[in-house]
This record gives C-alpha cells, sequence and structure tokens, in this order.
C-alpha cells in the first residue's frame, strides 16, 4: 500500500452561508497522479486551497506527510510549503519581474543562497519545464499562455518539491498547448517521483496522464478511481460528462 502524502478526514467547509465541503474525506498516495473533477461549485478548488493552508475548513483534520496543516504552528507550515509547490489556475506571475527571478522567488525567500545561485537554479527550473534559454529575461506579458503555464509550473518546482498541485492547469490553452502541458506533467511525475494533485475539467486530461481520479459531488466524494470504474457510477453529471468526450470522438471521426 502507497505511503499517504495527503489525508482529508471529515472536512466541513461554509462559504457565505452555503454549504460546499460535507464530512469529506479524501486520500492520496505518493507517486500518485490525481485528477479533482466535479460540477462548477462543487468546491474542487477551494478543497485544494484548504489543502495547501490558504483557507480554514469549518471542521475537519487535512494531513500532508502526516502532520496536520491546520494545527501546525507558522515554522511547521512553512517546513511543509518547502515540501510542495503550486500552480494557479492564472499562473499568478509577478507582472513587474522577469522570468528568471518569478521563478527565483521561492529560492529568494525560503533558502540562504546568494542571488546569484538562485537565479542559476531557476534557469535549470526553466529548461524542466521545457522552455529556451532566451525566455529568462522576459516578462510574462511578452510570453504565449502556454509559455506563461511553463514558467508558472517551474516556480512551482523551484524547491524540488514532493508533491505538486495544479489548478486547471490547461485552462486557457489551445489544444496542442494543452496536449504538451499534460505530456510534461506525466514525464516530471515519472522522472522525479513527484506526487500531482491536479484540478481539472479537460477530459483529454483525464485519459491521457492522470493514474486516478476522484469525483466531487455534493459536498462529498462521490467516486475514486480510472475512466472504466467510474462509468460504472449511476450518476446523471458523470454519465452527462463522460457522454461530452463520446461526443467529441464522434465529431473528429465524422469529420
Amino acid at each position: 500500500m502507497r505511503e499517504s502524502v495527503i489525508e482529508v478526514r471529515g472536512l466541513v467547509t461554509t462559504l457565505g452561508g452555503r454549504s460546499i465541503h460535507r464530512d469529506l474525506d479524501m486520500t492520496v498516495g505518493r507517486g500518485e497522479v490525481i485528477a479533482l473533477i466535479g460540477g462548477s461549485g462543487s468546491g474542487k478548488s477551494v478543497l485544494m486551497r484548504e489543502i495547501i493552508g490558504l483557507l480554514k475548513p469549518r471542521a475537519g483534520r487535512i494531513e500532508l506527510f502526516g502532520q496536520s496543516v491546520w494545527d501546525s504552528t507558522p515554522e511547521q507550515m512553512n517546513a511543509l510549503r518547502r515540501r510542495f509547490g503550486v500552480l494557479f489556475q492564472d499562473g499568478a506571475l509577478f507582472s513587474s519581474l522577469n522570468v528568471e527571478d518569478n521563478v527565483a522567488t521561492p529560492l529568494f525567500e525560503h533558502t540562504s543562497l546568494p542571488p546569484a545561485a538562485c537565479r542559476k537554479l531557476a534557469r535549470l527550473k526553466l529548461a524542466l519545464a521545457g522552455l529556451p534559454a532566451d525566455v529568462a529575461g522576459k516578462r510574462p506579458s511578452e510570453l504565449s499562455g502556454g509559455m506563461r503555464k511553463r514558467v508558472a509550473l517551474a516556480r512551482a518546482l523551484a524547491l524540488d518539491p514532493e508533491l505538486l498541485f495544479l489548478d486547471e492547469p490547461t485552462s486557457g490553452l489551445d489544444p496542442i498547448s494543452a496536449r504538451a502541458f499534460d505530456a510534461l506533467i506525466r514525464l516530471l511525475a515519472d522522472s522525479l517521483g513527484l506526487t500531482v494533485f491536479l484540478v481539472t475539467h479537460d477530459l483529454d486530461t483525464l485519459f491521457s496522464i492522470v493514474d486516478r481520479i476522484v469525483v466531487l459531488s455534493d459536498g462529498r466524494v462521490l467516486g475514486s478511481g480510472t475512466v472504466a470504474e467510474l462509468k460504472t457510477i449511476d450518476d446523471p453529471w458523470l454519465r452527462d460528462y463522460f457522454a461530452a468526450r463520446s461526443s467529441q470522438e464522434e465529431t473528429v471521426h465524422g469529420n
């Protein structure tokens, strides 16, 4: 059995008087590439933010690497944050900094390395994310959407994390860029031994790089497993969700 990297038990979340999570349980094992899916408003991104310590739930327990997130001291949380990287949906790059300094920022903040060493490591992470060397001196506004996603990924990898969180990583990308980004994530997960937790609605991502899918519905985990296993669940939203993939394939083959 895999060592548990993420443990969520009895999670209760209420936002603006609306119930989001109701006694939610979830486990992610080391080395898994997990996709979290669910309908609009099901609390996917909220759950991710709670796991990484940005949003406090009303009740329940969240553990990362066996350590409670919400019972940790600031020092303990800083140590935890060195062990995971996050790619937010919009990339969250600093527009006033060039690409190299964007990627080096976690190194500036969390290590005692000299600035020159931080920037050298940042260039290595950019190469790992599949970006050419001449990108380092550019501003985020000078890059395409796909390249900005890769810069954000390079920054998420800056501290050599064991765990990577990705919020809608292919959102806003054209199909070719999205599939290339998927392939990069799978390659990094396999070659670096990363555990990857991604929030997505992209069906192609689920069919191509994910080990297991977790479905949120009505505030709880409706099901967990492969695409084939989830297709056996009698749920209207899930049926419509996977039917969209069949419709896409029929359209492509029909043309």
